[in-house]
């Protein structure tokens, strides 16, 4: 990241970079849309990768012999089986297994997304190519799930997601009659337009929560990384305890962004199929259920 030492404005870093202009500057391609397929293509690949390495071993006795020899499909197998059964199934019950191909899907996605930005493709890109640097271009870099547009996408993938199985679950008189909340008929008029604004707010809220998390670390991390090179313009003494005090701020902050990217794949997965969930039959013995769902919503929505 020496490039990024000298830059003085840290936000103009994290912004987008195109790749292919038309002469009238139409954005063809950008940084973001190769860092999607980048993520895609590892997100597809390397979970079809696992599951072929998720072998366990006939030949050892006792309980080790159904453990994976592989450390890493092990780890991610620990992974899924958590959000299958500690996260999805105690909100979703007997649809956790048919919806949860979706739930991971999304996760990791996000979470490859998120590791992917914390590369410095885009410094490396433009210490190999200066000229590229120079017209604010470049072929790849950077952190799609800093964009709005990106985390729009999503929102709208897991509004769709939600709504089309609430209709599937309660059908279309049950899903219509969710919107008036079960008032009564006469505050139909005022529900049905909440529950409509709600049904708005809810991917609005995962979207720009995901892109407001993810671009503030990264123009803290950039702000810290400008430092330890802008020190020494004040001298010698005074830029050596800026730097060694910028460099290990960056470290702290580049682990803290590293649980960042875990925690927002999490919430964002976790919230979708807790939406999910409450567009569903629900029977009075599992009030207290909704209880401790709406608390744990509330959890989240604080992170």
């Amino acid at each position: 990241m020496s490039l990024l030492t000298l830059a003085a404005d840290p936000v103009s870093h994290s912004l987008n970079h195109p790749s292919w202009v038309t002469d009238d500057g139409v954005w063809l391609w950008s940084a973001y849309a190769t860092q999607l397929v980048l993520s895609g293509l590892i997100t597809v690949f390397g979970l079809r990768w696992v599951t072929t390495h998720l072998h366990t071993d006939p030949n050892i006795e006792g309980a080790d012999r159904y453990i994976p020899r592989n450390k890493f499909a092990h780890l991610i197998e620990v992974i899924c089986v958590y959000l299958r059964d500690e996260v999805c199934r105690p909100i979703l019950g007997k649809r956790t297994d048919a919806l949860m191909p979706f739930f991971w899907s999304l996760f990791f996605f996000i979470l490859v997304n998120n590791m992917l930005g914390l590369i410095p493709l885009l410094d490396l890109t433009h210490m190999l190519f200066p000229g590229l640097k120079a017209a604010h271009e470049s072929p790849l870099g950077g952190t799609a799930t800093q964009s709005i547009f990106v985390t729009g996408v999503l929102a709208m993938c897991a509004a769709l997601f939600i709504n089309l199985n609430g209709i599937k679950e309660l059908g279309v008189k049950g899903y219509l009659h969710h919107l008036t909340a079960g008032a009564p008929i006469l505050l139909w008029p005022l529900m049905i337009p909440l529950e409509i604004i709600g049904t708005l707010i809810k991917p609005a809220a995962l979207a720009i929560r995901l892109f407001a998390n993810m671009t503030a670390g990264h123009i803290l991390l950039a702000q810290l990384l400008a430092f330890t090179g802008a020190g020494f313009a004040a001298g010698i003494g005074i830029g050596v305890v800026v730097w060694l005090s910028a460099t290990f701020g960056s470290f702290a902050v580049y682990l803290l962004e590293i649980f960042v990217g875990f925690l927002q794949a999490f919430i964002f997965m976790f919230l979708t199929a807790v939406f999910t969930s409450l567009l569903a039959h629900h029977d009075d013995e599992h009030e207290d259920e909704h209880a401790e769902l709406l608390d744990a919503v509330t959890t989240a929505a604080a992170a």
